[in-house]
């Protein structure tokens, strides 16, 4: 059973993942600004979290909100935040390719204590509780058992704003692919984690990504039984207001999180965030 605050993130996800299927209806004619280099939204996107946040602050009306759309706004509990990506894989959704979701997050003094991942498309919901596991609809996930490097399938994502390291990054890639299966690139953070916290993916990696994106899916990954963690091997920065603009996040169950982190490392693709 779904704790009261994950049943009201619940239905606010559902919500919102009702805005981005009516308007994939009339994607020829959405209005689409670009917000930074090859980074864009649209009017789905602003629909859909002004949606989400009517009915997050319906039931819990003193929490802030940290949006991509709507950047900070802070409320009368200054320790909790609801983090909010309404659309993350805008680009997919933009181009009519099926992949794409509404992430949400509860974060208390930084750190994520719920979190509902919600594909339209597909009506996979993915839920988590810090301390409770997590779910795929309402079923218990556990990331995937794995030893090592050998044989994995890895997500990682080539955003915009990290393009200028893309030579590091693709070196590492390489290295990767001298044990691992296959490497892929879906175009949505959170999905990535959902992934991997249900044993799809083994591991995640990637750099530039924001609060909003990974807030739920770090949750979710942690409550499968996997680790997360930043390029250098330490713990993930804040995912409210106080935390950086973006950060990097490598994620799996505990064995390949620890060697893919090493990799990052020895291929140099780490030292360029120095």
């Amino acid at each position: 059973m779904l704790n009261p605050v994950v049943t009201v993130m619940v239905k606010a996800a559902r919500t919102g993942g009702n805005v981005l299927l009516r308007g994939m209806n009339k994607l020829d004619a959405l209005n689409v600004v670009q917000k930074e280099r090859l980074d864009y939204a649209s009017e789905v996107d602003a629909d859909a979290e002004k949606a989400i946040i009517k009915e997050l602050r319906r039931a819990y009306p003193d929490y802030g909100v940290l949006g991509e759309e709507g950047g900070l706004q802070p409320g009368k509990d200054p320790r909790r935040h609801w983090v909010i990506d309404p659309l993350d894989g805008t680009s997919n959704y933009l181009h009519g390719f099926p992949h794409f979701c509404v992430s949400i997050a509860l974060v208390e003094n930084g750190e994520p204590t719920d979190a509902v991942i919600f594909d339209p498309l597909r009506n996979e919901l993915f839920t988590a509780s810090r301390g409770a596991g997590a779910q795929l609809n309402e079923r218990k996930i556990r990331v995937a058992e794995r030893k090592d490097l050998a044989g994995v399938t890895v997500t990682t994502g080539f955003p915009p704003r990290e393009r200028a390291r893309i030579g590091a990054h693709l070196e590492c890639v390489r290295e990767l692919l001298v044990t691992a299966e296959d490497v892929r690139r879906t175009g949505s953070a959170a999905l990535d984690l959902a992934y991997v916290a249900c044993g799809r993916s083994d591991a995640y990696f990637e750099a530039g990504v924001k609060a909003w994106d990974v807030a739920a899916g770090v949750l979710l990954v942690r409550e499968a039984g996997g680790k997360v963690c930043d390029f250098r091997g330490a713990a993930t920065a804040r995912m409210d207001g106080k935390g950086p603009e973006t950060r990097q996040l490598v994620a799996g169950n505990l064995k390949v999180c620890e060697a893919l982190q090493k990799l990052v490392v020895s291929s140099g693709y780490a030292k360029t965030f120095n």
